[in-house]
This record gives C-alpha cells, sequence and structure tokens, in this order.
C-alpha cells in the first residue's frame, strides 16, 4: 500500500493475529512497546485488537512487511489524532527480531511519516520512547525526531525506574530534511 526502500505498510489481515500475538508476547520486545508488569498475550486479545482496528475510524495501523518476502515484522500506527492542532502521535515495533538493528524500522517509519504529512496533513507528529531503548531513539533521530521532554522516572521494569522521553517532528522540519537531501 505504502512504500519505502524496505518495507510496505499495509492493512492488517486475519493470517497476521498468531505471528502478532508471538511477536507481542516475546518479553524483550513487549519491554519496549509497555513497560507495566508483564502478562501473556492472548490470541483472542489479538483477535479482539484486530476487530477493534479494523472498525475505529480514529486511528491507523498498520502491517510492516518487507518489499523482498512480503513477510509480516511487526507493525505501526497512528494512535491519537488532534485535528484541531494536527498533530498525532505514532508508535512502531518490529516484532521478528532478524530484522533489528538493519534499517527495517527506520525506512517503516519513514513511510508513516511520509503518510501523516502528505495523507492526514498533519502539522506535527509526537511519539514517547523509553531510556533503555537506544536503538529506537536513533532511528528516530535518523528520521528527525527531536527529543522534546523527558518525563523522568515515569516507567519501571526489570527492577529499575527509566525515563519516558517525549520526541516530536514538525511538517516544517521534515520539508527541510526533504529539501536537503537527507532523506
Amino acid at each position: 500500500m505504502y512504500t519505502g526502500k524496505l518495507v510496505r505498510l499495509r492493512e492488517y489481515r486475519k493470517e497476521d493475529i498468531p505471528l502478532a500475538q508471538a511477536y507481542l508476547n516475546d518479553y524483550e520486545t513487549r519491554s519496549f512497546l509497555n513497560p507495566r508488569i508483564p502478562y501473556p498475550y492472548t490470541l483472542s486479545d489479538e483477535e479482539k485488537w484486530f476487530e477493534q482496528t479494523s472498525a475505529n475510524n480514529d486511528t491507523y495501523n498498520f502491517a510492516i512487511e518487507t518489499l523482498d518476502r512480503g513477510k509480516y515484522i511487526g507493525g505501526c500506527g497512528i494512535n491519537t489524532i488532534d485535528w484541531k492542532v494536527h498533530k498525532t502521535e505514532v508508535g512502531i515495533f518490529i516484532g521478528d527480531k532478524n530484522y533489528w538493528g538493519k534499517g527495517y524500522g527506520t525506512d517503516a517509519m519513514e513511510v508513516l511519516i511520509r503518510f501523516c504529512f502528505q495523507e492526514m496533513n498533519m502539522r506535527k507528529i509526537a511519539l514517547h520512547v523509553y531510556d533503555y531503548n537506544e536503538r529506537a531513539r536513533s532511528s528516530y533521530e535518523k528520521c528527525g525526531f527531536r527529543l522534546e521532554g523527558t518525563l523522568r522516572q515515569e516507567v519501571y521494569t526489570q527492577g529499575e525506574y527509566h525515563d519516558d522521553l517525549v520526541m516530536g517532528l514538525f511538517r516544517s522540519e521534515w520539508d527541510a530534511l526533504q529539501k536537503d537531501g537527507a532523506r
């Protein structure tokens, strides 16, 4: 549907449900997404999410699929939209660890950014990342996001408190990066 250099963002399909559930039950993957007390994510949970996301017009969720093999490797989406100020909050995960650190997440985020600015006419995109997720933070910075604030010791996981970092990207900043050929 929407393509980058390495990935395509497409609709979620019923056949993605078992793999999505497996990805979200991986302890490390889940700790980057949701630092609450880890509890097994059931197939029924994922099926309910799938049904709700299909019927919800206030969020946009995409499966991330590799261009070369057509393999479902994760997901991304728009979690909140403020139409008054043209701001949205996004999230992403790569569930297949074979694709971590190889540019797939960055490529997917770039496609999602393009969707937000060019299709939705957003003025700003925001996201949250935990301080221990250095790979994601680096990816977001490559895409042009800047640190806007730190919610200090907001997260407790693996026996320690961590910061929740708020990052943002304005359309004008992204346009400048496109003009400069940085992306």
